[in-house]
């Protein structure tokens, strides 16, 4: 077994880059967008919402490679980036051709959920320009070689884009691994996305090929079973439980078909009802795995961006710390705070993350 090697901090000028998609969240609050009036305005992304978590959180230096229409609905996007602390330096703007017919930015129109109903996403996201994005867009030879990337994380929302996304992450994470920066990988399937692409046989074939070059694969039961063919034994029909046991051998039958996995991970969730959730979160590492502290009958407002609160807490603390105990009550403490405000992003900061990690609760701080 062997174990990352993340570049020392302060050698490169990004501890964190994100590839993938933002969009422009409609939010109608307590109600439901078939009968909104009005809408809070957040942005989110799968990739995205990781590097901020990293920047906001956790104090590091990140940056994104994203595409936007060049029209004020792409500006606002850039302009909540820019309150992230995210940098921008690698947003391709695409002319606007005046009404979207060739070039868009993606809507992402979301309820919450509350009790027995269900979070509900109705993305609109045809011919956007980050679905767009195609291979030598990006100069990853000065982004990774002169620029200099510790941690690149992307996943596989982006992948399934459209026909030319795949490949894009293909030759990303193929040169980032040319030049020794970490790679993790949220497999996040999406059946919708792949549908008109070739479906679950198209998502295995371009997962497993990315899966080559990852360090750090971040999925659930069923994201390994439909993008990597790892079948889980012990899951309810519904995935809202797992058989932990079961998961571990999935997990070790994934690393002796891909030995340059060096951690994977995935949250732990039994969805009582979509504003109670047990919570925790479990990893493997070098050959063992670890789990967090169980957050039972945790109280959640916004559940959207949970998994990656997740996912930047397990790298802030694999990138800072090496230990894998640390790293998981990191991702899963960042994780349940997030889900205590309304967005896609985290709102926390790394005191209190660090306060719930030691069992910390919710008594009025005066």
């Amino acid at each position: 077994m062997s174990t990352l090697n993340v570049k020392p901090a302060g050698s490169c000028r990004w501890d964190m880059l994100a590839l993938g998609e933002i969009m422009l969240r409609l939010d109608p609050g307590e109600g439901r967008v078939r009968t909104a009036r009005e809408f809070k305005v957040w942005e989110g992304g799968g990739e995205y919402n990781v590097a901020r978590g990293l920047r906001r959180c956790f104090g590091m230096k990140t940056a994104v490679a994203t595409a936007f229409a060049d029209n004020d609905v792409g500006r606002l996007l850039e302009d909540f980036i820019l309150q992230g602390g995210v940098a921008t330096d690698y947003i391709k703007w695409a002319k606007f051709d005046g009404i979207g017919r060739d070039v868009r930015n993606g809507l992402n129109f979301t309820e919450r959920g509350y009790g027995m109903r269900g979070a509900v996403g109705t993305p609109d996201r045809g011919s956007t320009a980050a679905s767009q994005l195609k291979p030598g867009d990006f100069d990853w030879d000065q982004i990774f070689g002169k620029d200099g990337v510790r941690w690149l994380h992307t996943g596989g929302i982006f992948a399934a884009l459209s026909d030319t996304t795949p490949q894009l992450v293909i030759d990303c994470v193929k040169k980032a691994k040319e030049y020794g920066t970490i790679v993790s990988y949220d497999l996040n399937y999406r059946p919708s996305l792949w549908k008109s692409i070739g479906g679950q046989k198209r998502a295995q074939e371009v997962n497993r090929e990315i899966a080559k070059y990852v360090d750090v694969m971040i999925g659930n039961e069923e994201d390994f079973t439909a993008c990597l063919g790892f079948h889980v034994e012990g899951a309810d029909e519904n995935l809202l439980h797992i058989d932990v046991s079961a998961f571990k051998k999935m997990i070790d039958t994934a690393v002796k078909e891909f030995p340059n996995f060096k951690a994977t991970a995935t949250t732990l969730r039994a969805a009582k009802t979509a504003t109670i959730n047990d919570w925790s979160a479990i990893a493997w590492y070098n050959g063992n795995f670890y789990q967090s502290r169980q957050y039972p009958d945790l109280e959640i407002l916004d559940r959207v961006g949970g998994g990656d609160s997740f996912a930047s807490g397990f790298v802030y603390g694999l990138m800072t710390t090496g230990d894998a105990q640390k790293a998981v009550e990191y991702g899963a403490a960042h994780g349940a705070l997030a889900m205590t405000t309304p967005g896609d992003t985290s709102m926390a900061d790394k005191g209190e993350v660090e306060k719930l990690m030691k069992g910390g609760g919710a008594r009025v701080q005066r």
